[in-house]
């Protein structure tokens, strides 16, 4: 005959193997989601377990919860095996807009119980049976979280799985256990790119022969997103969706010289004081009268010259990568250039004809050798003259990386297919307009909020080069990715969001400013 400690053990099986076949909700307690064990080891959570980023500076509390635990497990749970997710608090929450979007519990969650509204409190009986209604379950398909123990034991009268939260993880391992799902050291879900079909499509006669094209998406405040090189408006995909779901207008732009926007042959077109120009005529045409400028790479030296030179158009500023430094009226640009190995492919690019032949004669190559993560590129910057080349290191079928789709490769080529490199490279080739008209801003400062987002792993513009921007930018926040290669936007996609909404909702939500 077993001993009643085996047949405790066999019965604990038992239950487990139920628990495992049958359990489609998780309701967790409020307090025990979003400040067990506390608030300093949530954000430690955040930071170092998950790799969330913060917003250094301007992070608020109400924005770093749900992304850890609430958006992480209901993300996995809902995701992967139709499971319902549930938070039962005895008070009323304040879930409005007003709050930021990343306070939205229910945007996280299946549902949101608020006691107070039905005169219950827990630890009452009732209140327990009430979620059972609410998500229409048996007792058996249920597991409960909460960090009190007294309000765990009315639960487990109720034949329902609890789970004393005293310690995050420890919290998430059990709940790993009893849902057979791997919730700990797990990959963050990317967000919903947008549809090529939900897509508004404009376009902007700038001057004879030019014209910018755009997609447009949401409406409230005007957010302008500038892409980089060799890039298009679709670079945006994973920013364009959250962003408008946030309360924003979001205008992607095909920058010049890209996609549909128009591409003209003279290497003049493209300096910083013409795209600067062109780009407060596309405000004007639109009837905007300030935007949120957003620019990655070329778009973010771009929005930064527009902030400084056009600052009562600019509401708010943000470059991914590419840091601002004034121009040095003792040393030209290029001088600067030739001085950084890191920099040596911009002057394998300065020659018309020979980048372009390289980069468009197998476009499939080329994108799958450039759109790579900062841990998978092959491209040795410094010796791109010596090899004569930016390809050559790479195999004639190059693997995909895992941030990008064959489908989205494809995108890319057919873009290129109407524009060519021609355009795209000219950017290159005005460093001595660029220098000589950005000395005439030497002294200036930008006072509009700004925000500067630097790439742990993006070997070209290193985090570093970004040092001392609060010379010239007293208003200056900040934000890191770790992990994060030169590609941001598709490259942490969700990093990225959670920082550019904190950042949007704090810094531009107001109505626009007089500089």
């Amino acid at each position: 005959m077993s001993s009643p400690k085996l047949q405790g053990r066999l019965e604990s099986l038992r239950l487990r193997r139920r628990l495992v076949l049958v359990l489609r909700a998780v309701v967790f307690s409020l307090d025990a989601v979003l400040a067990v064990p506390s608030i300093a080891t949530t954000l430690d959570l955040t930071e170092e377990t998950l790799a969330l980023p913060r917003l250094s500076g301007a992070a608020q509390l109400r924005s770093c919860f749900p992304p850890t635990l609430c958006g992480l497990v209901h993300s996995l749970v809902t995701s992967r095996s139709g499971f319902t997710a549930c938070i039962l608090t005895n008070n009323w929450v304040d879930d409005s807009t007003q709050r930021g979007s990343l306070a939205q519990l229910r945007l996280h969650f299946d549902f949101l119980i608020e006691l107070c509204h039905v005169g219950m409190a827990k630890p009452e009986p009732q209140s327990y049976k009430l979620v059972l209604d609410t998500l229409q379950a048996s007792p058996s398909e249920v597991v409960f979280l909460d960090d009190i123990k007294a309000n765990l034991k009315p639960v487990c009268d109720l034949g329902i799985a609890t789970i004393l939260v005293q310690d995050t993880s420890a919290a998430l391992r059990e709940l790993e256990k009893v849902t057979s799902m791997q919730l700990l050291n797990t990959a963050i879900p990317l967000p919903t790119p947008c549809k090529l079909s939900d897509m508004s499509h404009g376009y902007v006669p700038i001057k004879p022969g030019v014209r910018l094209h755009f997609v447009e998406l949401g409406t409230g405040p005007v957010v302008c997103l500038c892409h980089g090189f060799p890039e298009s408006w679709f670079s945006w995909r994973y920013q364009i969706p959250a962003l408008a779901q946030a309360g924003f207008r979001v205008l992607a732009v095909d920058m010049k010289g890209y996609g549909e926007s128009s591409s003209p042959h003279e290497i003049e077109e493209y300096s910083l004081e013409v795209l600067c120009k062109e780009m407060i005529t596309f405000l004007d045409k639109l009837g905007i009268s300030q935007a949120v400028f957003i620019g990655h790479d070329w778009g973010g030296m771009l929005v930064w010259y527009l902030a400084l030179c056009y600052p009562e158009r600019v509401r708010a500023v943000a470059s991914l990568n590419t840091p601002f430094r004034p121009m040095n009226p003792e040393v030209t640009l290029m001088e600067t250039i030739k001085a950084n190995p890191l920099f040596d492919y911009q002057l394998y690019f300065q020659k018309p004809g020979v980048a372009e032949a390289e980069l468009e004669k197998n476009l499939t190559r080329t994108f799958k050798c450039l759109f790579r993560r900062g841990d998978e590129s092959l491209i040795a910057l410094n010796k791109v003259s010596e090899m004569g080349g930016i390809l050559v290191q790479f195999p004639d079928e190059p693997s995909l990386s895992t941030m990008i789709t064959e489908e989205e490769i494809q995108f890319y080529v057919e873009q290129f297919k109407k524009s060519g490199f021609r355009g795209p490279l000219n950017w290159y080739r005005n460093m001595d307009r660029n220098w000589c008209w950005g000395c005439k801003s030497v002294g200036r400062k930008i006072l509009i909020p700004a925000l500067m987002l630097t790439a742990e792993k993006d070997f070209v513009l290193l985090p570093e080069m970004s040092k001392h921007m609060e010379d010239w930018i007293p208003h200056l926040k900040r934000g890191h990715i770790k992990d994060c290669g030169h590609w941001t936007q598709m490259d942490r996609p969700t990093e990225l969001n959670q920082i550019l909404i904190e950042w949007l909702e704090t810094d531009a939500r107001d109505p626009p400013m007089v500089s």
